[in-house]
């Protein structure tokens, strides 16, 4: 049995589903199990129950484990798990001081290696699931403000970074790897909206904001860090007016391309209406 953990987020759920129509057991975590709706078969249990009786592997969301661990890597020895694979980042090629995203997923590799388990880190770049942030702004009027229009990056369909996770959880030869994921193709923010818009069948625009200003919105929710704005407009920053490195490794794994940022668009289109 695999178990899943972030079952109902934006690459959990693709995993569990790609994992229960394969025919694996599978036993999905949700905080709220009453509410969670899953494929039939697939057993729902409580995030913070852990029960790790008859799995064999773990998927490791860390937003799940923000604050450690704890004993989950003692508990997973104990209860006879053999593998885990946690969803890690592609920010950790840069870690450091002034990265902390990096830095986190970094320790946290770090971690699961030490632990004696067996252990693959797919490490994605920019979600494609990261337009979200926009849906309000296209809603409202079709003009999203941000910072660094041109910063150009391969984000990545959620649906692929789960069949890579699927396979790593499943094929023994993907164990002790690390691939660096991406998607098929170099879009700028404004490609971006363009595409969403194309989706939508109307005109959707990105709108330079100062590095000032971004930053103030992106605090302003309160739901992010200073030291987090910052390293995400540095990185944006270094983006800008250079085409971004598309990595080769979700075919290889897969045996097929990866998903468009204009499919991924399309499967969301209604979450933008």
């Amino acid at each position: 049995m695999f178990l899943i953990t972030g079952a109902t987020g934006n690459v959990g759920r693709h995993l569990v589903a790609e994992l229960a129509t394969a025919g694996h057991k599978v036993r999905a975590l949700s905080r709220d199990p009453a509410s969670a709706r899953f494929p039939t078969g697939v057993e729902v249990a409580a995030t913070e129950d852990l029960p790790l009786d008859g799995v064999s592997a773990v998927f490791v969301n860390p937003a799940v484990f923000w604050n450690g661990f704890g004993d989950l890597l003692d508990r997973c020895r104990e209860h006879g798990v053999r593998r885990v694979v946690m969803l890690s980042s592609s920010s950790t090629l840069g870690a450091g001081p002034d990265n902390p995203i990096g830095e986190f997923h970094l320790a946290a590799e770090q971690e699961i290696e030490a632990s004696g388990l067996e252990w693959a880190f797919p490490r994605p770049g920019a979600f494609d699931a990261n337009a979200l942030n926009w849906a309000r702004e296209i809603r409202a009027g079709g003009v999203v403000a941000g910072p660094y229009a041109e910063a150009a990056t391969a984000p990545i369909h959620e649906r692929d970074i789960a069949a890579v996770s699927a396979a790593m959880l499943t094929r023994d030869d993907l164990v002790g790897t690390r691939p660096v994921l991406s998607g098929p193709e170099s879009l700028t923010f404004v490609d971006q909206a363009r595409i969403i818009g194309e989706a939508l069948g109307k005109h959707v625009r990105y709108e330079g904001l100062s590095r000032e200003d971004a930053r103030a919105a992106m605090l302003g929710g309160g739901h992010m860090t200073p030291e987090i704005a910052d390293s995400l407009l540095n990185l944006w920053a270094k983006y800008v007016g250079r085409p971004a490195e598309i990595s080769p490794e979700v075919e290889r794994i897969t045996g097929r391309p990866p998903r468009s940022f204009a499919e991924w668009a399309a499967d969301n289109a209604d979450r933008f209406a």
